[in-house]
């Protein structure tokens, strides 16, 4: 095989294999999937849109009973005055509802809402030129074809479409071969309709758009595979598909979901022609779909949408990037409350916040720590999200113990000891680097700052970072259970975190969520190019506080679901692993 053959026949290897060791892509294996992964993406967008899920509820919103009305006085007005003959029962078993009914929708009947125009079972003469003829092989999945194109006179257009004409914004449903096919009409110019296709002439137009979404999505086309029939070729009787219930959101809802529907299916757009699901478009299509989440409106809601998901981690989390923006996502449901259900028999967050009180007035009623001035109540402007009503918002201050670390001098340091300096440098989100540039100080110098020993569970805040990147405020929760014969000061432009109660993982966690942390990004001070995080910002940083039961539910939904992330990121890294190798393999063939 030549050098060239070898180049072009692996050049999918080339491409992913570079993008891989520095954005986490898959490999040329992974490239069909990718397709396979974009498909699986518009599957979720458009379930996720009939289930109610993809855009917020307005209860302003007229309800779905309204427009019911005027598609009733409609189809009556055509009965009466058109002889109107499609129709399907107007009652709707609780049993025949394949959806969950959101609030504000309703059911009815496909029969019900659309003209049938059907054509099926006749073939006109086919010529070279004329008028087009649009068949069951030009409706494609959300759109019109005009290949193959076929035509037919002007005189036989006049005799052929005796049964109706379809219109701009119509439907177009392909009843086999392929079954469940759907497109709205976009053709300007005349044509005629025929074999295997059914136009929906709906007798409220503005529904169309929403109805092809529903018509599109997996749901309905099990309706349609539960209806059908035939052994070669599968199809659906107009009997049966006129009696297919319609679920319906309101109005304006409608037009919410389906602009939404078409901005992510532009973005799924952008991946099929990039061919690579580690690309910004994929980062943002990811985030959108996780957004869903964060929008949830009660825990109930969130698991039917995280169902959803899950089932498709395999497709969605493909990239180091897209894993983190998930990891993101559940740290910020968990902070909201809707990660794990309330309890209503947990003490409320209020009853805690009253014993962190009263504990902290102990402590200094024993001289053990100074009174502190008291915070400024929390003003809505303050509070980014709604929470839980169990759920308290709470400054730092009140829930912990603060302590900006002691201004060691360098000169005092040592290379060896058991009282161990900890500094910006020692500190990475969630680990110690104990071993990273170790510097020690005398005993003497430790005995005289007993104040500024990190203990067991403490939260270290680094306070100092570069403007324009958040490489500050990197939170851990030390662990010192693995030291032997050591102890730990904390050095200046660090804070110790110190919560009240056994709470300091929550608080951690917490403090990670990108939306708390912007809040007090804003408050840094500095030169041009360092920026400083005070301890007055840090004491007032909002925060949310629930029950303690509720925290400790959190933090092992939170550790359960982490593990499944780093799982995902090693099936990730070992692809990659292999796709490289495989790069290096073929790079040897070349060069040998």
């Amino acid at each position: 095989m030549s050098v060239q053959n070898l180049i072009t026949d692996h050049i999918e290897t080339w491409t992913t294999a570079k993008v891989q060791k520095t954005k986490g892509g898959r490999g040329r294996k992974s490239n069909n999937q990718n397709q396979y992964g974009v498909k699986k993406l518009r599957e979720l967008i458009l379930e996720l849109a009939v289930r109610g899920k993809l855009v917020p509820q307005d209860p302003n919103d007229e309800p779905a009973s309204v427009l019911l009305e005027k598609i009733i006085e409609e189809q009556d007005r055509l009965i009466s005055d058109h002889g109107l003959r499609t129709k399907a029962k107007v009652e709707i078993t609780q049993q025949e509802e394949y959806l969950t009914r959101q609030q504000g929708w309703s059911y009815y009947r496909l029969g019900n809402i659309a003209r049938f125009i059907d054509y099926r079972g006749r073939t006109p003469k086919k010529i070279e030129a004329g008028i087009p003829l649009i068949t069951a092989k030009n409706i494609r999945f959300g759109y019109i074809s005009r290949e193959p194109r076929e035509f037919i006179t002007e005189a036989e257009y006049n005799e052929w479409m005796t049964r109706g004409f379809p219109k701009i914004g119509d439907i177009l449903f392909t009843t086999e071969a392929p079954l469940g096919n759907v497109a709205l009409v976009d053709i300007e110019e005349k044509f005629a309709l025929a074999q295997r296709a059914i136009c929906f002439q709906l007798h409220v137009p503005e529904i169309a758009h929403f109805l092809k979404v529903l018509i599109m999505s997996r749901i309905f086309q099990n309706q349609l595979i539960e209806n059908a029939t035939g052994m070669t070729a599968t199809g659906i009787k107009s009997s049966k598909l006129k009696e297919i219930p319609i679920p319906l959101p309101p109005l304006p809802e409608q037009h919410r979901i389906v602009a939404k529907v078409d901005e992510l299916m532009a973005l799924c757009d952008q991946l099929e022609q990039e061919q690579t699901d580690n690309s910004e478009t994929h980062q943002l299509l990811v985030k959108t779909l996780l957004d869903t989440l964060t929008h949830a409106t009660d825990h109930e809601g969130f698991i039917s949408t995280w169902k959803l998901i899950e089932q498709n981690f395999n497709i969605l989390f493909t990239t180091e990037a897209s894993i983190d923006e998930l990891k993101q996502t559940i740290l910020q449901l968990a902070v909201m409350g809707k990660l794990v259900p309330q309890d209503p028999n947990d003490e409320p967050a209020r009853v805690l916040l009253q014993k962190i009180a009263k504990e902290k007035a102990h402590l200094v009623k024993e001289g053990k720590i100074k009174k502190q001035k008291p915070l400024p109540e929390i003003s809505e402007d303050e509070k980014p999200f709604g929470l839980p009503k169990s759920w308290e918002w709470s400054r730092l201050g009140e829930i912990a113990l603060l302590k900006g670390g002691f201004a060691y001098k360098s000169t005092a340091f040592t290379n060896t000891g058991e009282h161990q300096v900890i500094r910006m440098g020692n500190i990475r989100p969630d680990y110690l680097r104990l071993k990273e540039n170790p510097a020690y100080i005398p005993f003497e110098l430790a005995h005289t700052t007993p104040e500024y020993e990190i203990h067991n569970g403490d939260i270290l805040l680094t306070m100092t970072g570069t403007k324009g990147k958040r490489d500050y405020l990197y939170s851990l929760s030390v662990q010192l259970d693995h030291l032997k014969n050591t102890q730990l000061y904390l050095n200046q432009r660090l804070c110790i975190v110190r919560g009240m109660y056994p709470m300091h993982e929550f608080i951690n966690k917490v403090m990670k969520d990108d939306r708390l942390l912007t809040t007090i990004y804003s408050k840094s001070t500095g030169t041009a190019n360092q920026a400083n995080i005070g301890m007055v910002a840090i004491s007032n940083w909002v925060l949310p506080f629930p029950p303690q039961r509720e925290q400790n539910r959190i933090l092992d939904r939170v550790d359960e679901l982490m593990v499944l992330c780093d799982s995902l990121k090693k099936q990730l890294n070992d692809a990659q692993t292999t796709q490289v190798q495989l790069a290096d393999a073929i790079v040897g063939q070349i060069i040998t």
